[in-house]
């Protein structure tokens, strides 16, 4: 019996000619171990990097030769460094961006997030501290957090056309940045769910005055797969042209 011919490997994510093509990179920080259960938002907390199998999985995944960008937050700054020490080469420089930081919770900060979460109303309808459009009391809201995450994501992407960007951040800043990709109103992108350390992938597309995105990938956690799922994680195969 004749096998059937084998089938050409068409290429995902191939780029047509005269589009240029930014990749962003987004990792949110390792887990925070030390704010006693309160709200921390823009307290500047260290996190936890112990777990090398979680940073092994990451460094794999990662680029080289990418721009590093992070929060002005201590914690995005470890996991940058854990990654590193995984095995991934360290860039020239770590880009600190404030931009990039966490929503900024104002007098929440500091309380119990539980008993906060047991005083909102069932029908709050969020997935996050308050509905997108409600500002913490000498703080932000999600849609400031929109607002300002957007502002960066579009200039950084003139600045560094063309080139892998790797931004450690924060689960509130990543959301925002999928909803900026998206073309979401703010309250969409807090559905969400982004775990510490995750990689999150948004390519950013431009032909001209033609800007679009795609989405790879959301909330992919590579250490989760074991070696019998390697194949999972390969490099795809050359692209075959179809005559």
């Amino acid at each position: 019996m004749s096998q059937a011919p084998a089938k050409p490997f068409l290429a995902q994510h191939a780029v047509p000619a005269g589009v240029v093509s930014t990749r962003w990179w987004w990792v949110r920080h390792a887990p925070v171990r030390s704010d006693g259960g309160n709200i921390y938002g823009q307290a500047d907390i260290d996190c936890d990097c112990s777990d090398r199998h979680v940073f092994d999985g990451v460094a794999k995944v990662l680029p080289k030769n990418a721009v590093w960008y992070a929060s002005g937050l201590q914690r995005t700054h470890q996991t940058a460094s854990a990654i590193w020490q995984a095995g991934l080469p360290a860039p020239a420089d770590l880009i600190k961006d404030k931009a990039f930081d966490e929503q900024h919770m104002g007098e929440w900060q500091g309380l119990n997030r539980a008993k906060f979460f047991a005083s909102l109303p069932v029908e709050i309808g969020s997935y996050w501290f308050a509905p997108a459009n409600v500002r913490a009391p000498g703080g932000e809201s999600f849609n400031d957090l929109c607002e300002r995450v957007s502002a960066a994501v579009e200039r950084i992407s003139v600045e560094h056309a063309g080139k892998d960007i790797v931004a450690v951040a924060h689960g509130g800043t990543i959301k925002a940045a999928i909803a900026h990709a998206l073309k979401l109103e703010p309250w969409s992108g807090l559905a969400f769910t982004i775990d510490n350390c995750s990689i999150t992938r948004l390519d950013h597309l431009a032909a001209g005055d033609h800007i679009g995105w795609r989405v790879p990938m959301i909330n992919q956690q590579p250490w989760i797969a074991g070696p019998s799922h390697a194949a999972m994680h390969q490099p795809a195969g050359p692209e075959t042209k179809l005559a």
